[in-house]
């Protein structure tokens, strides 16, 4: 008959009750949520680099998406983005310290840190927030082609981007959304861009200066850039104005790069500004005084895990996203 022989150190170890390895119940389960939710953003990034690789030649370049500073009008490729990551991770930083103070029972050094931590992650999601506006508003409009390809505007003197507002004609004419009064089939339709395809095509032929950026990426890894005969030829093929990104249309290039934007920073995003309400809630409890009266600043060791969780997440979306 077997037996089983176990020392006296591993019977403490691994002989079970409700603090196993000397974890209590909650952080235990705090830690099995963390790793399922690992797993489930590890699918969304690979999902991500499986299709960036399958369409890498068409992909759009973050430098030239993510160029805008508040207040700041110019190009500053990935600035605020690397901003919002510094504020972050020193947020993450806040949350050790509040940690620290807790096992110490530093009331008053737990309340600093917590509130701390609190402001650096409603920055966070105010500066993502306004990161989302500015994607979806756009700023240089494109026209998109029969088969869905999207063309970009280049200015042929300085080699920027060209605004459909620097060249786009006027055309006399009214232009009327559709409504329901108007017709028996009736589907709901979006606002109007600034400019029709044909003021676009009108002033891209007055402007022998503008030239048109396609999709397609040359060896450089560059956006490819036609001549003007080339460019008088393509725009032929313009069917509609888009002005900004939706999980329709997306005038930086391919659709699936806004979806999965829209997509993997809104499901980060929505992690963080929970963690900002937990650590509210925390927050007034040991204003409060509950953590005192029970001894223990546990809860704020929990809640801990879980924000130095969404900012390493953050570090993979940030770097293949944003970097790679």
């Amino acid at each position: 008959m077997d037996t089983t022989v176990t020392t006296g150190s591993e019977e403490r170890v691994w002989g079970g009750g409700n603090r196993p390895m000397q974890a209590s119940y909650g952080k235990l389960m705090m830690w099995f949520f963390i790793v399922s939710d690992a797993l489930t953003f590890s699918g969304f990034l690979a999902s991500y680099g499986f299709s960036r690789f399958k369409f890498i030649e068409t992909w759009p370049i973050a430098d030239e998406v993510f160029t805008h500073v508040p207040f700041f009008h110019g190009n500053y490729p990935m600035y605020y983005v690397a901003f919002m990551t510094f504020v972050l991770i020193m947020s993450s930083v806040t949350m050790v310290l509040a940690v620290d103070a807790g096992h110490r029972m530093m009331k008053n050094r737990v309340i600093l840190y917590m509130f701390l931590t609190i402001i650096g992650g409603l920055i966070f999601v105010g500066s993502q927030a306004w990161e989302w506006a500015t994607f979806i508003r756009g700023d240089y409009g494109a026209v998109e082609t029969k088969g869905g390809r999207i063309l970009q505007f280049v200015n042929a003197e300085t080699g920027e981007r060209a605004a459909l507002s620097e060249f786009a004609a006027t055309l006399p004419g009214e232009r009327e959304r559709h409504e329901r009064k108007t017709g028996i089939w009736f589907t709901q339709e979006a606002a109007l861009p600034s400019y029709t395809v044909d003021e676009v095509v009108e002033g891209l032929r007055s402007s022998p200066n503008i030239l048109i950026r396609t999709e397609q990426l040359n060896e450089d890894g560059e956006k490819t850039i036609l001549n003007r005969e080339q460019t008088l030829e393509r725009i032929k093929d313009a069917t509609l104005v888009v002005e900004g990104a939706n999980l329709i249309r997306n005038e930086y290039g391919s659709r699936l790069f806004a979806d999965f934007f829209f997509f993997i920073t809104g499901f980060h995003g929505f992690h963080v500004f929970s963690g900002v309400v937990i650590n509210v809630i925390i927050f007034f409890n040991v204003i409060l005084g509950t953590y005192e009266r029970r001894g223990h600043y546990e809860m704020v060791e929990k809640v801990g895990l879980y924000w130095h969780f969404v900012d390493l997440v953050w570090v993979f979306v940030f770097t293949f996203f944003y970097l790679v």
